[in-house]
């Protein structure tokens, strides 16, 4: 997955609320659809990088997220993570342990591609252990203080979730999880530090919003 097949992929427009864009795209080999959410954000690119690397708050954003822990940690650029996901009852908690990796791409952009690593730990019976996933989030300053965020995922939950139930919830994830971004984001009382040891590896021109 690379961020030239994102943007111009074979994406199919589904629905637009609250300012949030949600395509899907057959994925070779699997029933699941990918999704595709897009938002622009009033923001500058360092906090909403910040609120990458602000772990502890992700539960305030991520959709349906139960669990979150840091595996392994390299250089503030790549992590390896573990995400518990709530699913509805009877079925178990999907368990999804992923290697992200933060890079610059082309004129100022900043993209976090997430891929799986099932056998990272051994398997813990009481989660369902999500062998398939692949993901990534892309942030495009626009000027005068606007980021285009573009979520791409494409996530297999198991087989005791049929195809077409996976696909009829499709849509929540990105919408759900751009929302509460964008809201927590507006949150004057939210100030996630920003990580300097970033900026060994990433160079950033700060566009200041024009308005807070």
């Amino acid at each position: 997955m690379d961020v030239a097949s994102i943007l111009k992929g074979n994406w199919e427009f589904r629905v637009e609320h609250k300012g949030i864009k949600i395509f899907s795209s057959k994925v070779s080999g699997s029933d699941i659809y990918g999704f595709k959410g897009e938002l622009e954000l009033q923001v500058s690119l360092k906090r909403l990088i910040s609120l990458f690397h602000d772990i502890a708050n992700f539960n305030r954003w991520v959709h349906h997220l139960s669990e979150m822990e840091v595996l392994e940690a390299n250089d503030n650029t790549e992590y390896v993570m573990r995400q518990v996901i709530d699913t509805p009852w009877p079925l178990q908690q999907r368990e999804v342990i992923m290697r992200s990796w933060l890079v610059s791409e082309g004129e100022n952009a900043i993209s976090l591609t997430m891929k799986e690593e099932p056998d990272y730990l051994p398997v813990n019976p009481k989660y369902h252990r999500v062998q398939h996933a692949t993901g990534m989030w892309v942030f495009t300053p626009n000027g005068h203080g606007v980021v285009h965020v573009t979520f791409v995922m494409h996530l297999d939950p198991g087989k005791d979730v049929p195809a077409p139930v996976s696909n009829a919830g499709l849509f929540e994830v990105p919408f759900y999880s751009l929302n509460n971004l964008r809201a927590l984001l507006k949150d004057t009382s939210y100030n996630p530090p920003w990580p300097k040891e970033l900026e060994q590896h990433l160079s950033i021109i700060e566009d200041d919003p024009e308005t807070p």
